[in-house]
């Protein structure tokens, strides 16, 4: 019998070049990827007397983020930034109290209509936020919530809270009723049953919703917009302060906008050792 050498094994038609040309595209569309990102940075490190008269040759500097930090130009940016963050934590604890009961209760029991409950819930994030923004404008105008931080945690939670019930419903689907049904026979109520049996096998879920429902709280733009004016604004609306005037200061919009991606990277680097697990635990079945 005649082996074939591993030469004549080679699989026919299996050419080097296809996966450098591969690996090419990857590292082009990664380029492509970040130079936004990169032209942001550079941008924030360009002193103003450079900022239209070169691209890549320049004298880097901290200056603008010391004015944006210094609220040398008569904007808050810094109380922006706070804002954002009170508002945007108080938002997810919110849902986070009213939506993980609302997920456990909509994975275990199930009655005529609930269905049609949870796609109302659902359809909150379906409407464009345009088309409901008039009147709550007038709403928090007579209800005295017009710029002030409960107003704008009470309509960032209709951001969040859809989300995090329909992720946490199929994260507690995905648990087995046994466990539950084996802590009440050693007497837990449903109440310690949920807290003390459901609640710490879903905790990965838990910290992967709340910094989707953070990201989706601090990056939302209308009701920022439209119902604050200046107690309550937060940065992606404050960010766009330096823009105004005769001459716009693209150096110090860039070096805000950067500054005020910072929380959510943190949050991500801070909980990422849960994050994949939570992301891939608990694929939506209904």
């Amino acid at each position: 019998m005649i082996r074939r050498s591993r030469k004549s094994r080679r699989k026919p038609g299996r050419k080097p070049w296809l996966g450098w040309l591969a690996d090419a595209a990857l590292i082009l569309y990664f380029v492509f990827a970040l130079f936004p990102i990169a032209w942001m940075v550079m941008l924030s490190l360009k002193p103003a007397d450079q900022l239209f008269s070169t691209y890549f040759s320049f004298t880097p500097t901290l200056d603008s983020y010391r004015t944006v930090l210094g609220d040398s130009e008569g904007i808050p940016f810094v109380r922006f930034f706070v804002n954002s963050l009170v508002v945007s934590l108080g938002a997810v604890a919110l849902s986070l109290v009213v939506g993980l009961p609302a997920a456990y209760a909509s994975a275990r029991w199930r009655f005529k209509g609930s269905e049609n409950l949870m796609f109302t819930l659902l359809s909150f994030r379906f409407a464009p936020e345009l088309t409901v923004i008039i009147p709550l404008f007038v709403l928090y105008q007579k209800l005295g919530l017009f710029d002030t931080y409960v107003g704008m945690v009470w309509v960032l939670q209709l951001v969040t809270l859809p989300l995090i019930v329909w992720i946490m419903r199929s994260y507690f689907a995905d648990l087995t009723p046994e466990l539950e049904q084996a802590a009440l026979l050693d007497g837990y109520t449903r109440k310690q049953a949920f807290f003390k049996v459901a609640l710490p096998l879903v905790k990965p879920g838990i910290a992967a919703v709340s910094l989707l429902a953070f990201i989706f709280a601090w990056n939302n733009f209308v009701f920022p917009l439209i119902l604050t004016s200046s107690q309550a604004q937060t940065v992606t609306v404050g960010a766009l302060s330096f823009l105004g005037g005769d001459r716009p200061k693209y150096n110090l919009t860039a070096a805000a906008a950067l500054v005020s991606v910072v929380p959510p990277l943190l949050l991500a680097l801070t909980i990422q050792r849960y994050l994949v697990r939570g992301l891939s635990f608990g694929a939506v079945k209904s």
